[in-house]
C-alpha cells in the first residue's frame, strides 16, 4: 500500500507543473524511506513467519510429551494403586501373623535353646575325642618309631650273627632278616648225625658263637625249632618219630645255649614241627637235606609295642 501512495503522489507530482523542485527532492527522499521501511517490514514479517513455524512445532513436539507423560502418569498412578493394595494385604498379613506369633515364637526359641545345648554336648565331645585323637596320633609317631628302632636292632642283630657265624657259612648254615625277624638254620649235617639228636663238635661251636651273640641281647626271644624229612623214624630206642626226634634235636640245642650264662633261660623255646614245616619238595636228596634242619628264630621284645596299641585301642 505504501509503494502505491508513493507512486500517487509521483504521478501527482509529475502532472502539476506547478509543483516546486524543492517539493519533488522531498517526495523523492520520502519515497526512498518509504522503501526502506518496506523492506525492513518484509524482513521482519519473514522473520516472524519462521518464528511461527517454529512455535508450532515446538507446539507439536509438546504435545507429543504431554500426551506421552499423560500415559505415564496413568501407568504410574495404575501401579501406585495397585502398590497401595498390595501393602495394604501386607499390613493385613503381618498383623494376622504378629498376632499368632507369640505362640510360635515361644515354641522356635525353646527349641533352639535345645539346639544350642545339644550342639554345646556334641562340641565337648568332639574336643574330647580331637584331643584323644592327637595322643593318639603322638603315640602312633612313638610307636613308628619303636617299630622302627627294632627293625634296626635287629638288622644289626642279623649283621652280628652273619659276622660272629661267617666261618659256618657254606657248611649248611645261612642267616637272614624277614617279617621282622632273623632266622638261623642249620642243616642237620652241621649239627647231627643221622637219626641221632647229640650235637656234633662242629655243630656245637656253632651254636656256642651264636649263643655269644644273644648273651649280648636279653631281650631277644629264641625260639629253636627242630625240623626233618619225611622218611619214617625206624631206629630203635626211646625216640618214637620225627616228630620226637625233632624234638629233641630242638633240646639239644637249648641245652647248648643254657650253658652261656648270660642268657636268660627264660627266652628260650624249643619246638619239634617233624616233617611238617618242610622248606624243599622230599622227593629229591637235595630237598630232604634242607628239610632236616634247626631253626633258630629271634624275635625282638615288644611288651612296650603291645602296650601301646592296646593303649591306642
Amino acid at each position: 500500500m505504501i509503494k502505491k501512495v508513493a507512486i500517487g503522489l509521483l504521478v501527482l507530482a509529475l502532472s502539476t507543473s506547478c509543483v516546486s523542485k524543492k517539493i519533488y527532492t522531498d517526495l523523492e527522499s520520502k519515497y526512498t524511506d518509504l522503501k526502506k521501511e518496506n523492506r525492513t517490514l518484509a524482513d521482519e514479517n519473514a522473520a516472524l513467519a519462521k518464528a511461527k513455524n517454529q512455535l508450532e512445532l515446538d507446539s507439536a513436539a509438546l504435545k507429543t510429551d504431554l500426551d506421552r507423560l499423560k500415559a505415564d502418569y496413568t501407568k504410574l498412578k495404575a501401579e501406585h494403586e495397585a502398590n497401595v493394595d498390595k501393602y495394604k494385604a501386607l499390613q493385613d498379613s503381618y498383623a494376622a501373623l504378629e498376632k499368632n506369633s507369640n505362640e510360635s515364637l515361644e515354641s522356635n526359641m525353646k527349641k533352639n535353646r535345645e539346639l544350642l545345648d545339644e550342639l554345646d554336648e556334641k562340641a565337648k565331645a568332639l574336643a574330647l575325642e580331637q584331643e584323644q585323637l592327637s595322643k593318639n596320633a603322638q603315640r602312633l609317631k612313638e610307636l613308628e618309631d619303636m617299630i622302627a628302632a627294632k627293625e634296626a636292632s635287629m638288622k644289626k642283630l642279623k649283621e652280628t650273627l652273619s659276622k660272629a657265624l661267617n666261618s659256618f657259612e657254606g657248611k649248611g648254615l645261612t642267616v637272614e632278616q624277614k617279617n621282622g625277624k632273623v632266622y638261623v638254620s642249620m642243616e642237620n649235617k652241621l649239627l647231627f648225625s643221622s637219626g641221632s639228636w647229640a650235637v656234633s663238635t662242629e655243630g656245637k661251636k656253632a651254636v656256642v658263637e651264636l649263643g655269644k651273640v644273644l648273651g649280648d641281647n636279653p631281650d631277644i626271644a629264641v625260639l629253636i625249632e627242630g625240623h626233618t624229612d619225611d622218611d619214617a623214624f625206624t631206629a630203635s630206642g626211646p625216640i618214637a618219630d620225627n616228630w620226637d626226634l625233632s624234638t629233641k634235636r630242638a633240646t639239644s640245642i637249648v641245652g647248648i645255649l643254657s650253658e652261656n650264662k648270660k642268657i636268660n633261660k627264660q627266652n628260650l623255646t624249643a619246638a619239634g614241627r617233624g616233617e611238617f614245616s618242610p622248606l624243599a619238595s622230599n622227593t629229591t636228596a637235595e630237598g630232604k637235606a634242607k628239610n632236616r634242619r634247626i631253626e633258630i628264630i629271634l624275635t625282638p621284645r615288644l611288651d612296650a609295642i603291645a602296650e601301646m596299641l592296646n593303649e591306642i585301642n
